[in-house]
């Protein structure tokens, strides 16, 4: 059940989507990874979610970003959605067409072009249930927590030198 569906409206969303797979992998998550437009394919968006046996999505669409709705409209099971930025409105028009979801359909909504926040915070729905998948979350957000320090070291250290 610890698997992820990754879907996005174009090929062309791939180059920010794939920062999602690329958390998936590194937490060793299993996923798959699809094109499919809640417009110009909507048959098989809903037969895509319809057939999935994993435990949530990961939706990234531009414009009119209607793909994780469609989807949180065919399923129970949790939604992020990535508005993705792709035209004049530079990812605005995305990011308020994801938040503005009718009462009872749901989605979790990330920054613009937030495809690496989407994979962790898969990942943090996953730990939940998976102690082994937890642990590897909290080293994560120990190494980052560390990494800030010797940041902030460095920092002082060069604030001295001024």
């Amino acid at each position: 059940m610890n698997k992820v569906m990754v879907i996005m409206g174009s090929d062309s969303d791939w180059k920010v989507m794939q920062k999602a797979v690329a958390v998936l992998k590194e937490f060793n998550v299993d996923f798959e990874v699809h094109v499919s437009s809640a417009h110009r394919t909507p048959e098989k968006t809903v037969a895509l979610v319809e057939n999935f046996d994993g435990a949530c999505f990961i939706a990234g669409a531009g414009a009119a970003a209607h793909l994780a709705g469609v989807i949180a409209g065919h399923t129970t099971k949790p939604v992020i959605a990535v508005p993705l930025d792709s035209g004049a409105l530079h990812g605005l028009d995305a990011l308020y067409a994801t938040v503005q979801m009718p009462s009872g359909v749901p989605v979790a909504a990330m920054a613009i072009d937030g495809a690496k926040n989407a994979g962790l915070f898969a990942v943090q729905i996953l730990a939940v249930s998976d102690s082994a998948l937890a642990e590897k979350l909290a080293a994560f957000k120990r190494k980052m927590k560390d990494e800030v320090e010797v940041k902030d070291n460095k920092i002082q250290d060069l604030a001295k030198e001024v």
